[in-house]
């Protein structure tokens, strides 16, 4: 059981070591990654940078995640096998419930990045950091959109989540470090005394906080993160 957000995040700290800040990029997935990676981030002077993907949730269960989906240069979703063959949903459903999410993906890049590019992530060591994975589609999602910008090291930074996602993400990263994995696991929320909604003004607030420590241009990997 974590206290809060920022609890989760120092105890990560103490598992990832010690972190090059020339050669690490922090990326978050908004908006419960955010708390998780700033502790992270600001004690290892490390630049902190976002990235956008949207859970696609099935029709009145919205919370159970039948794929993601990121904004780059073409939208790209992530699906969830198991929930889909469960759901029935095929390929075009589940297009079109992507296709719903892409509006709210726009808002928050405008909103959280006001016009700054992402940081470059080519070479670098990125950690991509969550407060929790349940079916994992949002995360894997994002490790994919990663290895896209060409980094030379991915990591899942994780507080908490389920074996089987766990082991599903191994395949999409060089290293997942996840500090608690129940036997039964039923919600991300359920592991945290605090577990409180993040707002966009606490994302927009912690971003710019560490928008400074960005260096250089973004060129292609904005392409690709944007």
């Amino acid at each position: 059981m974590f206290t809060d957000r920022r609890e989760a995040g120092q105890r990560l700290l103490n598992r990832l070591g010690q972190l090059d800040p020339e050669n690490t990029v922090i990326l978050a997935l908004p908006r419960g990654g955010l708390p998780v990676a700033d502790v992270i981030a600001e004690a290892r002077a490390v630049p902190l940078d976002i990235v956008l993907v949207r859970k696609v949730g099935i029709p009145g269960q919205p919370e159970l995640a039948v794929a993601a989906v990121t904004n780059g240069n073409n939208p790209k979703i992530t699906v969830n096998d198991d929930v889909a063959r469960m759901t029935g949903l095929g390929q075009a459903d589940i297009a079109r419930l992507a296709e719903r999410e892409l509006p709210e993906i726009r808002r928050r890049r405008e909103i959280y990045l006001n016009g700054r590019p992402h940081a470059p992530l080519a070479g670098k060591i990125v950690v991509v950091v969550d407060d929790g994975i349940a079916t994992g589609a949002t995360m894997r999602a994002a490790l994919q959109l990663v290895r896209d910008a060409d980094p030379a090291q991915i990591i899942a930074a994780i507080p908490v989540g389920s074996a089987a996602t766990l082991t599903a993400l191994e395949g999409e990263c060089d290293k997942v470090i996840c500090l608690e994995c129940p036997a039964e696991f039923r919600a991300v929320g359920l592991h945290y005394r605090d577990f409180g909604q993040v707002s966009d003004a606490t994302v927009s607030e912690i971003i710019e906080r560490h928008a400074h420590r960005r260096t250089g241009s973004c060129n292609s990997q904005s392409d690709v993160m944007s």
